[in-house]
């Protein structure tokens, strides 16, 4: 199963990225969506699974804060902001967490911790990433997606 993993769109889903959702079997969004046509796109392109960000206001009163699901036996857990993860992560093998525009792909305490970095308009003078991930039979391989930009 193929996995597009996207978080701080911001409004904004460049042409690289489409580029990337064509290739997908599922999306995960961390969150920072802001405005509900960003969502219904990403629905064009595969499933999407989507947790609510500190810029998503009223209009995103449906989705979820976090969600846990479990594709081709890995569970993910996500939330926008990862300080706002409970104590608890039993069961879960992968945390998806957006907020900080920073990209973060790293082991820990036996569970992977991805943070797709932004993918939006470019902040913070961050890279712009994303990532695709490879689901199957529990396993799970993850790629970091680099979106060029002109640097001012």
């Amino acid at each position: 199963m193929r996995i597009a993993i996207l978080s701080d769109t911001h409004g904004l889903l460049r042409p690289e990225v489409k580029e990337m959702l064509k290739t997908a079997d599922v999306i995960l969004h961390g969150g920072d969506i802001n405005k509900p046509a960003i969502v219904e796109e990403l629905r064009r392109y595969a499933p999407v699974h989507v947790v609510r960000g500190n810029n998503d206001k009223e209009w995103a009163a449906d989705i979820p804060h976090d969600l846990t699901l479990t594709l081709d036996g890995v569970t993910f857990y996500m939330v926008h902001n990862k300080k706002e993860l409970p104590a608890d992560l039993s069961g879960v093998d992968v945390v998806v967490f957006g907020h900080s525009h920073k990209y973060v792909h790293q082991e820990r305490d036996g569970r992977l911790w991805l943070n797709p970095g932004s993918c939006g308009p470019r902040r913070f003078h961050q890279e712009i990433t994303m990532m695709m991930a490879e689901a199957e039979n529990g396993q799970i391989r993850v790629e970091k997606i680099t979106i060029p930009h002109e640097v001012p």
